[in-house]
């Protein structure tokens, strides 16, 4: 701070160093005037001056040092307290956007509120004709066109149940309730969800899960189930099986869910989790939103639930849960 004090200053200790040369100059070029005097007098206005730059140096910077040290956040409360001109000019200048900001992100910040209340309203409206729907297409006799209504059914059920979800990703946290929870049912469920479809693609699964009870929060890990069997039957291969199994590592359950589909890139596989992603080598898939596996392990983090993937192209892919401990929802537990 005292270099850019000089360097701000320089204008000042230039004149005094002109007008003390100035005085020596007058000695020299009249004789009259003593030497010793005007000595006296340039050591006498040096010292004033040293003295008086150190004390303007201290009053002047005292407010720029603290901003300086303030963190960069827009909390005006540890703006430093302005006390000269200059200093509320400087204050002025950074408060007033601050305040600009902050009103315009809560308008925002409301608006958005306002948006994805109204979207959340709009789907659970959609429901209601959704499910009539599938009443509807119950009836039909009409094997054939029944499978094909319902797979479109399912589609547009599992495309609202996503975006419902996504928009209530933000505050998971305020909605997790943890207990004990049997992970067999809640797969044969989710599986019975898609049962249409598999039977339209002639897909089996082979379940090992039998005993295994995990703490989590039941809606967030069926959602998660529900990603991640989406995304085994839609890669599946026509005819083939999934296959999921559990097992006890090191304390930890993990329960994996194997596909035989098209696998994937080993370039792709750091990019699956990442929001928007497809894939690199299947830009043809017009399906594929790049959300599901997106979603699943953004809604596995408050879980602590961790989530690894094995593939090789042409061979399929295997996708792994590892569930926490039950020391480690201590954190959650009293959400």
């Amino acid at each position: 701070m005292i270099r850019s004090y000089i360097k701000e200053r320089r204008s000042w200790i230039l004149l005094f160093v002109v007008l003390q040369l100035l005085a020596l100059l007058i000695t020299y070029v009249d004789s009259a005037i003593p030497l010793s005097s005007v000595g006296y007098y340039t050591f006498l206005s040096s010292v004033i001056f040293i003295v008086f730059f150190v004390a303007r140096y201290y009053r002047e910077t005292r407010f720029f040092k603290e901003l300086e040290e303030r963190e960069e956040d827009l909390d005006m409360t540890s703006l430093p307290e302005a006390n000269r001109p200059f200093e509320f000019i400087a204050e002025k200048n950074i408060t007033e956007p601050i305040e600009t900001l902050q009103r315009r992100s809560a308008s925002l910040q409301a608006q958005m509120d306002q948006e994805k209340d109204d979207l959340l309203a709009w789907i659970h409206e959609v429901k209601t004709p959704l499910t009539a729907m599938h009443l509807i297409i119950d009836r039909l006799e009409d094997r054939q066109l029944k499978a094909q209504l319902t797979h479109e059914w399912l589609r547009v059920h599992l495309l609202l149940d996503q975006q419902l979800h996504q928009k209530r990703m933000p505050f998971i946290e305020n909605d997790l309730y943890v207990e004990k929870v049997e992970v067999e049912p809640l797969l044969f469920s989710e599986i019975n969800m898609l049962r249409s479809w598999c039977m339209q693609k002639g897909i089996g699964f082979e379940v090992d899960a039998a005993a295994v009870t995990v703490l989590s929060d039941a809606k967030w890990l069926g959602f998660i189930f529900r990603q991640l069997l989406t995304n085994a039957v839609k890669y599946s291969k026509d005819g083939s099986e999934i296959t999921i199994t559990s097992s006890r590592q090191n304390g930890k359950t993990t329960l994996s869910i194997r596909d035989h589909g098209h696998g994937m890139e080993t370039r792709d596989l750091p990019r699956i989790f990442d929001k928007g992603f497809t894939s690199t080598s299947q830009h043809d898939n017009k399906a594929a939103t790049g959300m599901g596996l997106y979603l699943a392990r953004k809604a596995a983090s408050p879980l602590r639930i961790s989530m690894d993937v094995q593939s090789k192209l042409g061979h399929g892919s295997t996708f792994t849960l590892t569930f926490p401990k039950a020391n480690e929802f201590i954190e959650i537990q009293g959400v």
